[in-house]
């Protein structure tokens, strides 16, 4: 066996290494990238704040950052994480950027590369929220996306990543990916496909990853691939984008399973060479047109990322068996959201057409208006923002949405000094010197919205979600720790 002290990397898997790797590249050097640590990177979240904006933000911190070259929002840190996690820091906190590797950027921008503008996307395998968020960003909130995670535990903390982000236009589901085909036919203007896989891309972050690793699990990881993609294609409309990758380097997982689904519908598939995504594409270019980025290329995880297109329609699947279920929210129209609007205007949260207002009891949500069509034909765990809940006295405003549609540059917010944003977010009651006269105020941090808070004499009552309380040192490297 070949260990190396950062990583474990099995003879049978480098066996397969060496038959998957282009001529040009080096066993030796690949070897050599697996052992060196992983760059951390982060996508700044431009729901939030422009690049530019951003970039001048944190030019006191110090932090070297270096542009990821298929993702402008994209960038490699280098600081020092020895007095402040990258996680605790105020830009983290609200949301203004995303610890996300670099070559998990590269999916979403081959989705929209080329001037592809789709209304209504699904990501079949979405936490925790990586490409979701990213996806939205790009999206800038509009049109609509189906998010769904198979495994029940990442549902929660993909909700979370949304929430933090103050993303809208989601709508989540929680499915075998291989159901979407039948269930949601011609559905969606662009499939984000990003497989189970075998992880042999990640040895880098994880050098335990290959541990369990063997041919024989390939061939079974493959099967389920295959069976995910052909499912995906179903639920794509024609002249629909299917973007199809992994975090793994062998050929059975990511060219064959394209291949497949090509030779399976070779009058519907076409692939679109994914060579002009960037300047330095060609260097992990196939053959076909696919991208097989290998970590010594661009130094970064290993990945696959194919892009293909529909051309025309196939044979329905038959349609599932399951039950649905009543939908238990209505729609608010006339004088009734007209009221809603008004009093989420008196708190400084608005919202275009693109959200429309339901209720189930005493809540009330804003759903993504693109997925209302697929309403009654899927199941959701939920959708779009949980505005508000209503009582006899008015409206209790609810913290996503707050995060989502409170924006910057609000009059009615109130801005927190260092010490107070730190009481914030460990949930803690804020006493200011000066409080506000309003009843509720939208708490800010440095113009960024934290959450909304009561007044109650001259105490702020914080509202901010149990699940999200934070600890240990927190915040500015500029203003201080607290």
């Amino acid at each position: 066996m070949a260990q190396s002290a950062s990583a474990y990397l099995p003879e049978a898997f480098l066996s397969v290494i060496r038959e998957a790797m282009p001529e040009a590249l080096s066993l030796d050097d690949f070897i050599a990238a697996c052992q060196r640590p992983l760059r951390r990177s982060i996508r700044i979240n431009t729901l939030k704040i422009s690049v530019s904006d951003f970039l001048q933000r944190v030019a006191p911190y110090g932090w070297q950052l270096t542009p990821v070259p298929w993702c402008e929002e994209g960038f490699w840190i280098d600081r020092d994480e020895t007095s402040l996690p990258l996680g605790s820091t105020a830009e983290h906190l609200s949301g203004l950027f995303y610890i996300q590797e670099a070559s998990s950027m590269l999916p979403v921008a081959a989705l929209f590369a080329d001037g592809n503008a789709p209304q209504r996307v699904m990501d079949v395998a979405a936490a925790p929220g990586s490409k979701t968020t990213q996806i939205a960003a790009r999206m800038q909130n509009e049109g609509a996306i189906l998010a769904n995670e198979y495994s029940a535990s990442r549902v929660k903390v993909l909700h979370a990543n949304l929430s933090r982000c103050g993303v809208a236009n989601v709508a989540l589901t929680h499915f075998d990916g291989r159901v979407f085909g039948a269930a949601l036919p011609e559905a969606f203007d662009a499939i984000l496909l990003d497989a189970p896989c075998s992880g042999e891309g990640v040895v880098r972050k994880d050098p335990d990853a290959l541990r369990n690793w063997s041919v024989e699990s390939n061939h079974e990881i493959a099967a389920t691939q295959r069976e995910l993609i052909d499912s995906a294609f179903h639920a794509l409309r024609p002249g629909g984008t299917l973007v199809y990758s992994t975090c793994t380097l062998n050929r059975e997982e990511n060219q064959a399973v394209c291949l497949w689904l090509l030779s399976r519908y070779p009058q519907a598939v076409e692939i679109v060479p994914l060579d002009g995504l960037f300047p330095e594409a060609g260097k992990a270019l196939t053959p076909e047109g696919f991208l097989h980025v290998f970590p010594q290329v661009y130094d970064c995880e290993g990945f696959f990322v194919a892009r293909l297109r529909k051309t025309a329609s196939v044979d329905a699947l038959p349609k599932p068996k399951y039950k649905v279920g009543t939908f238990p929210f209505s729609p608010l129209k006339g004088r009734e959201a007209r009221e809603v609007a008004n009093a989420a205007a008196g708190v400084g949260l608005e919202w275009d057409e693109t959200l429309q207002l339901w209720q189930r009891d005493k809540e009330v949500w804003l759903f993504p208006a693109d997925i209302e069509p697929l309403i009654g034909q899927v199941r959701f765990s939920r959708i779009g923002l949980r505005l508000a809940e209503r009582f006899n006295k008015g409206f209790r405003w609810q913290h996503e949405a707050v995060v989502a549609l409170a924006g910057t540059g609000n009059k009615l917010a109130f801005e927190l000094s260092l010490e107070e944003a730190g009481e914030w977010y460990r949930g803690r009651d804020i006493w200011p010197a000066n409080p506000p006269s309003a009843d509720e105020v939208i708490v800010t941090f440095q113009a960024q919205p934290l959450g909304l808070a009561k007044r109650v004499g001259s105490r702020l009552k914080n509202s901010y979600p149990r699940e999200l309380v934070r600890d240990g040192v927190l915040f500015s490297e500029l203003n201080g720790f607290v």
